[in-house]
């Protein structure tokens, strides 16, 4: 089937190569995902790869009706915000789906970020609850005794051998409840379902509200239909590596393997001899990577010890992949089809995918991120004067359908000037639509920092750097790199007689801020370009940095 670009108004719209498929929109997140339970009740749906602890598809929808009456028991409301600190675990699968069943929402927070960072996000969502593991209790503690907020541990025992943190509760005040108990809870379509955090085109992190409308909008885009665009079956083995806490493994990962009935291996971190054993231990077939993870595996001496022939699917997200990273990958796994989605957390958050990927697989180019994914409308503006263009011509990607977001938590003016009044969502992204649908991204307008995949929002870093007495102003901008894609790098005008080293700075940064946001280089600068308006202009930075980098 030929995807379709009808012009409108004037305007150049460009839809799926697959046809529009029915979407059960009208159920919660949870009804959808196990919709189809009684097809594959009794096979494994989670594999705690620490462990090999496995529970059938019946027990993580017992246990997490369990967790919803367990989070009523303890005052949890419907509309109330739990925020889950954790690593990959069980236990924030139960949780996650847990609190879709009482009717509350669920913001996501890396457990690995500084106390300052995550005491942000939980004021700014007003989390009631906070799940995480003994060692990151210390992070919270102060703000949850100052804000009246429980804190949850999923790993101690509470008895001598691994004592419970004092003033915490342990998850199995959760899972101990009677799942008959939960409350009746009329959910609306609408309803928010999931909070994680992004900086969006710019400024500093704001909680994207993603509905179950949304969500099971996204996830029916990706796995339903006679031919999915991602096509998982109840016997893939599919590895659950990337961070639960990120919206592409939390959507493409979690919520599209539980609706198909696929087996989810979860591996808490990154080791690349543990990864290789679990593969060919389980036999995974799906392996959702990042471009970062990808060029590990391609390069890795170690990986011809193991037998990776099981895996029948590469998939890429979360940052851009070129096409030598793609070949040198395909020779090294030749059984796998390898392709990227291209998403965004706001757009619910896969905006194209790979049609390589579908159950009738289409051919596709190198460097491609995919065609947009069906029941949804894509177009590409200028940005300048906000007309939609043609194929083949550079401008910002725009999608609309039912699994963008609702919008950002408490920002309208944000909300605003992501999403235009005809349902738009502007990515922030440079890029263009060939003769074969396929979507290409050439530039960023957006201000964010990409590393790893992980977002860095420059606001952010420079509300922090002009708080320092020594520094009177402050940009942060991208920096190309090899492994991370890119890193931030500051410039900064010092204050009158101020004798602040680089050292200096990239040591205050580095101690309110999670890893990949540190500082990696630091210019002196006499002053910031800015326009008139006081917007920094970034490009005439990123002009600057790259006439260092080309004389060093």
């Amino acid at each position: 089937m030929e995807a379709k670009q009808n012009q409108t108004k004037d305007e150049f719209i460009f839809r799926s190569k697959l046809p529009d498929i029915y979407i059960p929109s009208h159920l919660p997140l949870h009804s959808y995902c196990f919709e189809n339970i009684s097809q594959f009740a009794d096979r494994p749906c989670l594999i705690n790869g620490a462990t090999g602890e496995s529970y059938t598809y019946t027990e993580v929808e017992l246990i997490s009706r369990k967790v919803a009456a367990g989070l009523d028991k303890i005052g949890i409301q419907q509309g109330d915000v739990i925020m889950l600190l954790l690593q990959n675990s069980p236990e924030f699968v139960f949780a996650f789906f847990g609190a879709s069943f009482r009717g509350a929402m669920s913001t996501t927070a890396n457990p690995f970020y500084k106390p300052a960072e995550i005491e942000k996000q939980a004021k700014a969502s007003k989390a009631k609850l906070i799940i995480t593991q003994s060692c990151y209790v210390d992070k919270v503690k102060d703000f949850a005794t100052h804000n009246n907020v429980k804190i949850m541990c999923t790993d101690a025992k509470n008895d001598d051998s691994a004592p419970l943190p004092d003033g915490c509760l342990h998850f199995s005040e959760l899972t101990s409840a009677d799942e008959n108990d939960i409350p009746a809870v009329k959910i609306n379509p609408k309803d928010v379902v999931a909070l994680p955090y992004s900086s969006g085109t710019t400024g500093l992190p704001k909680g994207v509200m993603l509905t179950h409308k949304g969500l099971v909008t996204s996830v029916a885009q990706q796995v339903d239909g006679e031919n999915p665009n991602l096509y998982f079956s109840s016997d893939d083995v599919i590895l659950c590596l990337l961070p639960l806490f990120h919206i592409y493994s939390l959507n493409s990962v979690l919520l599209c393997g539980v609706r198909v009935g696929a087996t989810i291996l979860i591996m808490q971190k990154y080791e690349i001899n543990l990864l290789l054993e679990l593969v060919q231990k389980y036999k995974v077939t799906i392996a959702p990577f990042a471009p970062p993870l990808v060029l590990d595996v391609a390069k890795s001496p170690v990986v011809d010890k193991y037998d990776l022939s099981s895996i029948r699917m590469i998939m890429s997200g979360g940052a851009p992949m070129g096409k030598e990273l793609e070949d040198t990958v395909r020779a090294k796994l030749p059984n796998a089809t390898l392709g990227q989605g291209y998403g965004m957390t706001e757009a619910g958050p896969v905006l194209s995918m790979c049609l390589a990927f579908a159950k009738e697989p289409f051919t596709v180019k190198s460097g491609a991120c995919g065609t947009c994914v069906r029941n949804a409308e894509m177009k590409i503006v200028d940005p300048e004067t906000n007309l939609s263009l043609p194929r083949n011509q550079k401008g910002e990607i725009c999608i609309r359908g039912d699994q963008i977001m609702k919008g950002y938590l408490n920002d309208p003016e944000a909300t605003k000037n992501t999403i235009d009044e005809d349902g738009w969502l502007h990515t922030g992204d440079i890029g263009y639509i060939d003769d074969d649908d396929e979507i290409f991204i050439v530039d960023r307008l957006k201000e964010l920092i990409k590393y790893k995949g992980f977002q860095v929002a420059p606001a952010e870093l420079e509300a922090m750097l002009v708080s320092h007495p020594c520094i009177s102003d402050a940009a942060v901008v991208p920096m190309k790199d090899e492994v991370a894609g890119e890193v931030p790098v500051a410039f900064v005008v010092t204050s009158n007689g101020s004798k602040i080293s680089e050292d200096d700075i990239k040591k205050y940064i580095s101690s309110q801020v999670i890893y990949y946001k540190k500082i990696h280089k630091v210019f002196f600068v006499n002053a910031i370009p800015k326009a008139p308006s006081g917007k920094i202009l970034r490009k005439d930075l990123r002009a600057r940095l790259a006439a260092e980098i080309a004389c060093n």
